[in-house]
This record gives structure tokens, C-alpha cells and sequence, in this order.
């Protein structure tokens, strides 16, 4: 690619992540966590499932088995039936198992702070790794879970379909210290606005900037009626208190999800 073609894909990357900055000011992990270890298992859980799922389970989880060598000596049985609803319980049971097992045996019980050593624990990969780093330690490191990786190809940041690929090309475009941020208001926007099978593109702030534009709903009133979580209609209340309190946005994130979990449960029952 020419260096002006470089040059201009930068430029447009930069304004792209300025732009989502200031749509999603309150930007952050959505995996609930209290440390390090919460952190790295709520990862490893969340492969092929969801943040709202994983946010349902962990909290029993933890308090059943709080630290790595609470967790190193559970029964198999126990945890897999602690995390059967994330899917594939039984190979991220064995997972969390082995990993707890050698934190407490190579680390005294203390995650890693370095990407080397995470992604040698079992079920982490550099996805994982980056999570922890970034959100546990404030290592700058860049999340390539499916939301990124589908609109880093939309913004044209990247042709790959390797994650490690798109994490090199994306990385490029970006100065280190970005790099966590941008994941998660990257991701922010893949879950709300920019989604896989029906992208809202009409009501979408940073359309302008997007070159694929047009492969989703363009019609602005239909495509509201497509977002998701707080800008999702009849969401406005959420979307100001997160936007008016961003250091609590979380918080406000969490009791949003345990309103509607509790909602589907009394409207689930006979």
C-alpha cells in the first residue's frame, strides 16, 4: 500500500476511535470482576458465550471458590455444574482446574502480569491474555475476541482473518497507550450498533467514516429500532446515567442486567 494510503488509513482509523470515544465515554470491560483472577477466569468462561451469561455465573463461582487454590481443589463435578450454563463446561472446567493448579504451584497463587506467562496457562490465549493485561494490570494490549475482529474488517483496518494478524495490523494504526480503550469501545459498538447479521448503518454515528456503509438497515427509523442494550429505545434512562456517571457505568450496567434476568424469570414462571 502507498504511504499516502497508509497515511489516510491511519488518519481515518484515529478519527474513528475519537469519534467512539465520545459516543461511549463509559467504555469498559463488561465482564464483572473484583481482581486479576476473577478477571482471567471470567475470560477463559466467556469463550463462545456471552458477558451476560458469564456476569450470571461468576458471582456463585466466586464465592465459592474466591482464590486459585480455592478453585485448584474443586471438585469436578461442583465447578461444571457452576458453569454449565456458559457452555462446554466440562473442557472449561479442566481448564480452570489445570490453571488454578499451576498458579498455585509456578505462582504462588498470583496471575502473571506478562503476556508470556499468561498464554502458557491452560485455556488462555492472546485474547484472553490482552483482557487480563489491559483491564488488570493497565498493560496496553489490543482484544481480538468476534466483534473486533468483524469491524476492524468493515473499517478496512486490517484483511486478515488471523487474529494474531489483526491484532498486528490494528496495532500499527494505533499508539500503544490506545490500544486497551479502543478494544472496548471497539466491541461497544459491535455489541450495540455494528452487529454481525443486521448492522444498524442508519443509526449510526460513525457512518460517515465507514466504508462499508450501506451493508446493513440504512433507513434511520428502522435501524434504531436495532440497537441494542443502553441505546436501545426505551433505554434512555440507562444510556444518561451511564453517560452522566461514567465511573459508575458499570455498576449501572450490572443492576440493568440483574433487573432483566430477574424480569425473565417471574415472566418464565407458570
Amino acid at each position: 500500500m502507498p504511504q499516502d494510503s497508509v497515511l489516510a488509513l491511519k488518519r481515518r482509523a484515529r478519527k474513528i476511535n475519537r469519534e467512539l470515544a465520545q459516543l461511549y465515554p463509559y467504555a469498559h470491560a463488561e465482564l464483572d470482576f473484583r481482581n486479576a483472577f476473577e478477571l482471567l477466569v471470567a475470560t477463559v468462561l466467556s469463550a463462545q458465550t456471552t458477558d451476560i451469561r458469564v456476569n450470571a455465573v461468576t458471582p456463585a463461582l466466586f464465592a465459592r471458590f474466591p482464590t486459585p487454590l480455592a478453585m485448584a481443589q474443586a471438585s469436578t463435578v461442583e465447578l461444571e455444574t457452576l458453569i454449565k450454563p456458559t457452555g462446554f463446561f466440562r473442557a472449561k472446567a479442566g481448564n480452570l482446574l489445570a490453571l488454578s493448579t499451576r498458579l498455585v504451584d509456578e505462582y504462588d497463587g498470583v496471575v502473571p502480569g506478562t503476556l508470556e506467562a499468561l498464554v502458557t496457562l491452560p485455556g488462555v490465549g492472546r485474547k484472553t491474555a490482552n483482557v487480563v493485561l489491559g483491564n488488570a494490570f493497565g498493560v496496553p494490549g489490543i482484544t481480538v475476541d468476534t466483534h473486533f475482529m468483524r469491524l476492524a474488517k468493515r473499517f478496512g483496518w486490517t484483511e486478515s482473518t488471523d487474529p494474531v494478524r489483526i491484532e498486528a495490523d490494528v496495532a500499527a494504526l494505533f499508539e500503544p497507550k490506545d490500544w486497551t480503550m479502543l478494544s472496548h469501545r471497539v466491541v461497544f459498538h459491535g455489541r450495540r450498533i455494528c452487529h454481525a447479521r443486521k448492522p444498524a448503518c442508519g443509526a449510526c454515528p460513525i457512518a460517515h467514516l465507514c466504508p462499508a456503509y450501506g451493508d446493513g438497515e440504512v433507513d434511520p427509523v428502522k435501524a434504531v429500532k436495532l440497537l441494542k442494550y443502553e441505546l436501545a429505545p426505551g433505554q434512555e434512562e440507562l444510556l444518561a446515567r451511564m453517560q452522566a456517571d461514567v465511573e459508575n457505568a458499570a455498576q449501572y450496567r450490572q443492576e440493568s442486567q440483574l433487573a432483566a434476568r430477574a424480569a425473565q424469570s417471574i415472566g418464565g414462571q407458570p
